[in-house]
């Protein structure tokens, strides 16, 4: 069996183990499929530019969401979206609403023209703001016991390249100088373009990336330029797990693990999305982890689409080190868990069976469960529906090298769906690849052709509930010999 390899779509198609991986994840052997992206909620006032999901202390789900006017509640007995905005909001450009937990407090950033927000998960009923000291901000995080700030703007103008915390085990507290509250100037490195929080701070900055270590009194926070030759040239596609997060440079896709960037796009799909993303709408772009699936996905605009929605996903198994593609259109990708349903709740949602998020039995109802999601529009969505029709296709096979061969017959193997195969062939590498119609397997699984060329290669398309789309086996003979 020839296994189903690596996605490489930056490498050439000779030799190439597979040139096409759609709507798949990668597999240690082979491709498993992918949920398609379905209806969670009812609409918003306008598109959807952040998502949050917080736990109580009694283990109480809450999803938050946001627009540009406007911050909701998700309702799960009406599948709405309630507003619970303590005004109405102006985000601009691309500004995105940014959460955190603190506690049992959430609190949001929504950019350098909005108050810093907060929620108590156990008393609340709307949002307010958090505290008239506190920065306005694009960007947010939680390091030990600190809410960390960063390209803000406090009155006197944006400060683009500073940061700026609370004081110690106060969220309200923004007094610099008091209560170990204060912030940092970070010169020659460009923009701020996000935080990740923790147990230290990872700052991505336009041409560097800065580590923020707690020292105590007097510095408070040390600051080290521990990457000082490259930054985040997408703030959009960072996204992380923990300490492991993921962001687009100037040199293609890195993964960082707290204490070193490495590349993961180099020679294997940078090229791709370089030609593939149309970078007019580089804002548009958002980015999540799935840790469940150990994958990180990107979302974005392809030159090919027609529209301004993004069309496209990029998949990257972080266990692996493999890639793979998706189309979907999404608005927003975003991780959160499910909040919980009674069975109230599910005659609200819908009403048919063929149209509801998830399956009966599928865990998602019992909420607490992580899901990947996001939005499209002005409604939230989640990976959690029908699976995708995947589609993969090898490079040229190496049957007889520089030999006329004529396939005879494919043998897919996968599990669950159904499977059509088809033959491309050409003659010479200058020339265009021509494929047969798609055969589905005979009762004792292969599929007949009678495919003539120098260069072949095969493609699966595989559609309905399947899981697993593991390789091929062809059989071939070499044809025009005297």
């Amino acid at each position: 069996m020839i296994t189903f390899g690596e996605w490489l779509p930056d490498q050439p198609d000779m030799n190439n183990a597979i040139v096409t991986a759609n709507n798949v994840i990668p597999a240690a052997n082979g491709y498993r499929s992918l949920p398609s992206f379905t209806q969670l909620s009812t609409s918003a006032s306008n598109t959807l530019l952040g998502i949050y999901s917080a736990k109580a202390d009694d283990a109480t789900i809450t999803l938050f969401a946001g627009d540009a006017n406007r911050l909701y509640e998700f309702n799960t007995g009406t599948s709405g979206l309630d507003d619970v905005s303590s005004g109405t909001y102006s985000l601009e450009g691309k500004e995105r609403w940014k959460f955190v937990q603190y506690g049992n407090d959430v609190i949001v950033a929504g950019g350098i023209g909005e108050e810093l927000q907060y929620w108590d998960l156990a008393t609340s009923t709307q949002f307010a703001t958090l505290s008239t000291d506190a920065p306005k901000a694009d960007y947010i995080a939680v390091v030990r016991d600190f809410i960390f700030t960063g390209n803000i703007d406090e009155g006197s103008g944006r400060k683009p390249y500073r940061v700026k915390w609370s004081g110690f085990d106060s969220a309200t507290d923004w007094t610099a100088g008091t209560n170990q509250s204060d912030f940092q100037d970070i010169p020659d490195a460009g923009a701020i373009q996000g935080i990740v929080g923790g147990e230290f701070a990872t700052i991505f900055m336009e041409k560097a990336i800065v580590r923020a270590t707690y020292t105590g009194l007097p510095l408070v926070f040390q600051f080290d330029k521990v990457e000082p030759n490259r930054g985040c040239k997408i703030a959009g596609s960072i996204c992380n797990i923990g300490q492991l997060s993921f962001y687009y440079s100037d040199s293609g896709f890195y993964m960082w693990d707290g204490q070193q960037s490495r590349p993961i796009g180099q020679e294997k799909v940078d090229d791709f999305f370089n030609t593939d993303c149309d970078f007019s709408y580089v804002n548009k772009i958002t980015s999540a982890v799935d840790p469940i699936r150990q994958i990180a996905v990107w979302s974005y605009v392809s030159t090919s689409n027609t529209g301004l929605t993004p069309d496209k996903l990029l998949i990257y198994n972080y266990y692996l080190d493999r890639w793979s593609s998706a189309d979907v259109d999404s608005d927003l990708i975003a991780p959160f868990f499910t909040a919980s349903y009674s069975l109230e709740d599910l005659d609200n949602v819908s009403t048919n069976l063929d149209t509801i998020p998830a399956s009966l039995d599928s865990s998602f109802w019992l909420g607490g469960e992580f899901y990947l999601g996001g939005a499209l529009a002005d409604q939230m969505y989640v990976f959690s529906g029908a699976v995708l029709d995947g589609t993969i296709e090898t490079g040229e096979l190496p049957l007889a090298a520089g030999k006329h061969n004529l396939v005879t017959r494919v043998y897919p193997y996968y599990d669950g769906g159904s499977v059509t195969m088809e033959v491309g062939t050409r003659d010479a590498l200058s020339e265009s690849v021509t494929f047969t119609s798609p055969v589905s397997p005979n009762t004792d699984n292969y599929a007949n052709f009678r495919a003539q060329g120098r260069y072949h290669r095969l493609r699966m398309n595989i559609t309905g509930e399947w899981d697993l789309a593991q390789g091929i086996d062809v059989e071939a003979r070499e044809i025009g010999r005297r």
